[in-house]
């Protein structure tokens, strides 16, 4: 039970488990309670869903028997048993609720992993016990083409292809394609020895924003690679508020010191560990989805 995901419903998190055996996630049934009531505080959560299952057990519901335990971790920071459900349960919960919000949850929840962000995350999740991991060259431009092409190959014609055309984002302009050639082959002959020569690489990077989609996605596996081989750390991503980030990143064009201060303070030395790398990807992913 040791893959942990975490999924993102309108900036709230629903934790899953995978169950290696069964070949199954189990959702975190207070984090779907919340979802559904718009409720962020961890003890009316609990309590909603005490009083709801008790009811539903009087009315001899399959959600109630479909329910399982599994250790997460809890708010003070401890794992500890928490009711979970799989899929089919999930969706029993969900008609529990007869509000549009659960109805929009659902139609969320049965088609989140069928997009191309969805199939995309999976390969990026299957990436960490892939022998192709070994494989990449680490802080070339190649290498992140490599990754590009493994997260979305089959989903995009243009994975792992430099782009030729220029574009935008918002109102900031990234490098122009007549001079992206030239700039990636400055930004690959940058040093990378120290923390701040591994994020001046990296801010260069995101500006020359060598893909036509997928750059912050498969430019933070970069990073993180560069990390691992260098400095035996890795950026601990679920440490780094969403906002923040973006706005760092933003900034970077002109002042890369937040971006600088928010990478430090979520660097750790677990470049090993599982759990670190799922959450890594969530987050990365959840970087990324729209407003």
């Amino acid at each position: 039970m040791s893959k942990i995901s975490i999924r993102f419903y309108n900036d709230r998190e629903v934790r899953a488990v995978w169950d290696e055996e069964n070949s199954k996630w189990w959702f975190s049934v207070l984090d779907i309670v919340g979802v559904l009531n718009d409720q962020d505080d961890y003890h009316k959560n609990r309590n909603y869903w005490k009083y709801l299952k008790t009811k539903l057990k009087s009315e001899n519901s399959e959600v109630v028997s479909g329910t399982n335990q599994l250790k997460l971790l809890a708010p003070d920071g401890k794992h500890r048993l928490a009711d979970v459900l799989d899929y089919d349960g999930v969706l029993l919960l969900a008609k529990s609720f007869p509000n549009a919000r659960a109805m929009r949850f659902v139609e969320w929840f049965t088609n989140s992993d069928e997009t191309i962000d969805g199939k995309s995350k999976s390969k990026a999740y299957a990436l960490f016990e892939s022998s192709f991991i070994d494989n990449i060259e680490v802080g070339t431009i190649k290498g992140l083409q490599q990754i590009h092409a493994y997260l979305f190959g089959g989903l995009y014609d243009f994975a792992g292809k430099i782009r030729t055309k220029t574009i935008a984002k918002g109102n900031t302009l990234f490098c122009l394609a007549e001079h992206l050639d030239n700039y990636l082959k400055i930004v690959e002959a940058m040093p990378e020895t120290t923390f701040d020569e591994i994020v001046d690489k990296y801010v260069e990077m995101n500006a020359a924003h060598p893909f036509m989609e997928g750059n912050g996605r498969s430019t933070r596996i970069w990073l993180d690679m560069i990390f691992k081989k260098r400095m035996k750390m890795c950026v601990d991503w679920s440490k780094i508020n969403k906002k923040e980030y973006l706005d760092a990143m933003i900034a970077s064009h002109t002042d890369s010191s937040h971006i600088r201060v928010l990478i430090k303070e979520a660097l750790t030395d677990k470049i090993n560990d599982r759990e670190t790398f799922m959450k890594g990807i969530d987050y990365s992913y959840y970087y990324e989805q729209e407003e």
